[in-house]
């Protein structure tokens, strides 16, 4: 079954950075897009950036374009969210998902999805 685990959450103050980590087993890892999206309470769930299979290709919402880098390693089957001068508004739960097919911006198109690492950012 697929299993996909987040790590790298935490508290930060406001300017400073964290990197997520989303380690994905029991699927083809270099066939699957991937893509990172958040949630804070009372939120709709918020994409935030995604990867093309290979790595080639990426997008991201406008509010961390600048600031947040998605990049993955196929040969540990892992992607990666480096999150740089964080805001308060960047506080949410982060989860990762994979899908098998290209990147989207959408929810309802990924069909693994991990249980998410929380983020909190200071002001």
């Amino acid at each position: 079954q697929v299993q996909l685990v987040e790590s790298g959450g935490g508290l930060v103050q406001a300017g400073g950075s964290l990197r997520l980590s989303c380690a994905a087993s029991g699927l083809i890892f270099s066939r699957n897009a991937m893509g990172w999206f958040r949630q804070a309470p009372g939120e709709e769930r918020e994409f935030v950036a995604s990867i093309s299979w290979l790595g080639i290709s990426t997008d991201y919402v406008d509010s961390v374009k600048g600031r947040f880098t998605i990049s993955r390693d196929n040969a540990k089957n892992t992607v990666y969210l480096q999150m740089n001068s964080l805001k308060p508004e960047d506080t949410a739960v982060y989860s990762c998902a994979a899908r098998g097919g290209e990147m989207s911006q959408f929810p309802s198109d990924y069909a693994a999805w991990g249980q998410g690492t929380q983020v909190t950012v200071s002001s």
